[in-house]
């Protein structure tokens, strides 16, 4: 049975976490989301939609065989995970997170390698990792300090404890929370809206983004030029450019813009 499907349609990745009702992160999943996100490298997506079936997105990784297995071969599992989740981190599109139920471990960590995180009124964050005596090990404790601050990651690293959608929303780990009944609708019709827009400057502001969080706003400076440039010669800028100039002169309203990602 498969651990996680995916889709593309009309310009938008869905890829769905469908090992229910724990969707537990395990080597099967970390080769199907390689090879997903490998068909989406290739497809014409513009957007990705991360989801899970089920009434939890994920419990987090699936721990049965950790405490008879070598910790160099531990070590390798989550090399494994970890280059795997930051590919999808890295993807050069916009990816949107939907969240429901319980949010934990590894799953949390995975669902913090989106752009956006849509959850629901009921969902609830938390790193477990402590009551096992080991630590946020695919970069989640530092993820949510990147989002949150060191304060609060510290906090719920250190307790454990399980943390409601509107804390992580009003500490900025999650973008929207909406109501349960409404987060399949509200984040696919966010990611579908993403896939419509100019996806080179989607991959560039995710590439400055990147350059800020490990050197700061000087990084962020040193890049820019390299990164944003290149955009001009883009269909999507000569377009937008055009119609916004021609609007200005004509002294009109902008017109929307029929991006087309490249």
């Amino acid at each position: 049975m498969p651990h996680l499907t995916y889709a593309v349609e009309d310009g938008l990745a869905t890829l769905v976490l469908a090992n229910p009702p724990q969707n537990r992160i395990d080597p099967q999943l970390a080769t199907e989301l390689a090879e997903a996100l490998e068909a989406i490298g290739q497809s014409d997506a513009r957007a990705v939609l991360l989801r899970a079936e089920g009434p939890d997105f994920s419990f987090g990784g699936d721990i049965v065989d950790w405490p008879d297995t070598d910790p160099r071969a531990l070590r390798a599992l989550f090399e494994r995970y970890m280059q795997v989740f930051n590919q999808l981190e890295r993807l050069p599109l916009p990816v949107i997170a939907a969240v429901q139920g319980l949010c934990f471990g590894g799953g949390l960590e995975l669902a913090l390698r989106a752009d956006v995180i849509f959850a629901a009124e009921t969902a609830r964050f938390g790193h477990p990792e402590q009551t096992l005596g080991i630590v946020t090990l695919l970069g989640g404790v530092y993820r949510v300090a990147e989002r949150a601050g060191r304060a609060r990651a510290a906090e719920w690293a250190i307790t454990s404890e399980q943390v409601p959608a509107r804390v992580m929303a009003d500490a900025g780990v999650v973008n929207r929370v909406v109501a349960d009944d409404a987060l399949p609708a509200e984040a696919t019709a966010f990611a579908r809206k993403a896939a419509q827009g100019p996806t080179r400057a989607y991959a560039a502001h995710k590439a400055l983004l990147r350059a800020w969080a490990v050197g700061g706003v000087a990084a962020a400076d040193e890049a820019m030029f390299d990164i944003a440039m290149p955009l001009f010669t883009t269909d999507d800028v000569t377009k937008g450019l055009a119609s916004a100039v021609k609007a200005f002169k004509a002294k009109q309203p902008r017109p929307p813009v029929d991006f087309q990602g490249r």
